[in-house]
């Protein structure tokens, strides 16, 4: 299941696009884009839809990946017990446009608090980012390491300007526009290391 939350399918990623499509973000009150320690309104629905989708397909749980805006929306997500495998892609929310918005997980206190305490019970949450990527800052990283400590796999793609891999000094999309399919290269690494964990995570036993 693809949740299409703003944009349109298929668009050609073009900067005139992304513009609008942040813009869309912006005006709608159902993206947080700058309050600190607030859950955005949308995650409710793509609870209730995670939740929906475990019903109709069985299974131990469900997994999600946000990308970007909705990067940090598998971790509000994660207050319901039907999500175990979470993955924050360059989660950008709130927009990082001073300190303490760096560091800000885009999630209230109270749902951090409930997510923490299933973290203690064995949740693992995966994040993904480029090093040099201003919009998903590394003090994000840095707070998720803290709250959720070695339960967070966080994984960091060298995009300074002489990574062996040619990442360009602003790659952001780590899975989309910026993902090099390359044997070895480390996003496509990234992309294997999502799929076993939501194999290792969700695999029905019988």
């Amino acid at each position: 299941m693809l949740p299409n939350l703003f944009g349109t399918a298929g668009e050609e990623m073009t900067v005139p696009y992304a513009l609008r499509s942040m813009l869309h973000g912006c005006v709608s009150r159902e993206f947080t884009m700058f309050a600190t320690a607030k859950t955005s309104p949308i995650t409710k629905y793509l609870r209730a839809l995670a939740t929906h989708e475990h019903a109709a397909c069985g299974g131990p749980g469900v997994g999600a990946v946000g990308m970007c805006l909705t990067g940090g929306f598998a971790l509000a997500m994660s207050v319901d017990e039907v999500m175990l495998a979470p993955v924050l892609s360059q989660p950008s929310l709130p927009m990082p446009v001073n300190k303490s918005r760096r560091s800000d997980l885009g999630i209230s206190d109270a749902d951090l608090k409930v997510v923490k305490k299933r973290v203690d019970d064995g949740l693992c949450v995966m994040g993904l980012r480029f090093t040099g990527d201003k919009a998903a800052p590394a003090e994000r990283f840095a707070r998720l390491r803290n709250e959720l400590g070695d339960n967070f796999m966080g994984v960091e793609i060298d995009s300074s300007e002489a990574n062996p891999w040619g990442y360009r000094k602003g790659a952001h999309s780590v899975l989309t526009e910026d993902y090099s399919d390359a044997e070895g290269s480390p996003t496509r690494k990234a992309l294997e290391d999502i799929l076993i964990f939501f194999t290792s995570r969700l695999k029905a036993t019988s």
